[in-house]
């Protein structure tokens, strides 16, 4: 096995509610880094269903709902319940640290989580035929997002549960090597799959997630003054969101 495999095995299990990979004992070091490979069997696995819903005629709503459903389930709310937390401690002011740490959920954590959900559903039921790439696209570069928000900005909880991110974590071209080669392949996929009139449109809906996977741990830890676990979560999930919006907006300025 390569050196790697016990991060990628870790990775695995820690980022989903998958089995566990064969072969390897988990190593919970640099994980990070492969997250947005389980970014591609999640969405992966939501395109999927998107296509079969459509196949047997369900309408784009029941779809939506079985995407994001399908999605929480794959990945157990890890990333939601931080979008819930970080909610709460935006709004907290100086005590954002205790209420982002309150097992409670706050008005303002869950207007978030529902903010980010309609948004997410609005741009699937927009999206139409574009969906199931988008849903691909989007996991990945969600998954991505956290990787600069651990090279950039300090860890806001020293005993947090996540420190061990920032702690092991090498230098910031390193941990983007399988993202990049991740972002490469689907590019190559998403030229070779489309009529020619549509691949440039496609590529740039995809590569769309590259400013919402800068822009959202930027945000996000100036807001905070650092990031936490819970904050690394709210990445994943607004740059989803939002990379979902970017694509869509890509390909109707391209058409």
């Amino acid at each position: 096995m390569p050196r790697w495999w016990p991060d990628l095995a870790g990775s695995w299990i820690f980022y989903s509610t998958l089995p566990a990979l064969p072969g390897a004992t988990p190593r919970f070091a640099r994980i990070a880094r492969f997250a947005p490979w389980l970014g591609l069997v999640i969405g992966g696995g939501q395109a999927t269903l998107w296509w079969l819903g459509q196949q047997l005629g369900l309408p784009p709503a029941a779809c939506t709902a079985l995407v994001l459903g399908f999605g929480l389930l794959l990945s157990g709310g890890l990333h939601l319940d931080g979008v819930m937390d970080t909610g709460d401690g935006l709004a907290a002011g100086p005590r954002q640290l205790e209420a982002m740490a309150d097992s409670r959920i706050g008005a303002s954590g869950l207007v978030a989580a529902l903010l980010v959900l309609l948004l997410k559903a609005a741009a699937l039921l927009s999206l139409g035929p574009l969906a199931p790439a988008l849903l691909i696209w989007s996991a990945v570069w969600g998954r991505i997002a956290p990787l600069p928000a651990m090279a950039w900005f300090p860890y806001l909880r020293a005993e947090g549960s996540a420190a061990f991110h920032r702690q092991q974590q090498r230098a910031l071209p390193q941990e983007l090597v399988p993202a990049a080669v991740l972002v490469a392949l689907l590019a190559v996929l998403c030229l070779g799959s489309q009529a020619s009139a549509e691949r440039t449109a496609g590529l740039v809906a995809g590569l769309s997630g590259l400013p919402p996977a800068i822009l959202v741990p930027l945000e996000l830890g100036r807001r905070l003054g650092g990031h936490t676990g819970d904050s690394y979560g709210a990445c994943v999930e607004w740059t989803e969101a939002l990379t979902l919006w970017c694509g869509w907006f890509s390909w109707w300025l391209l058409h």
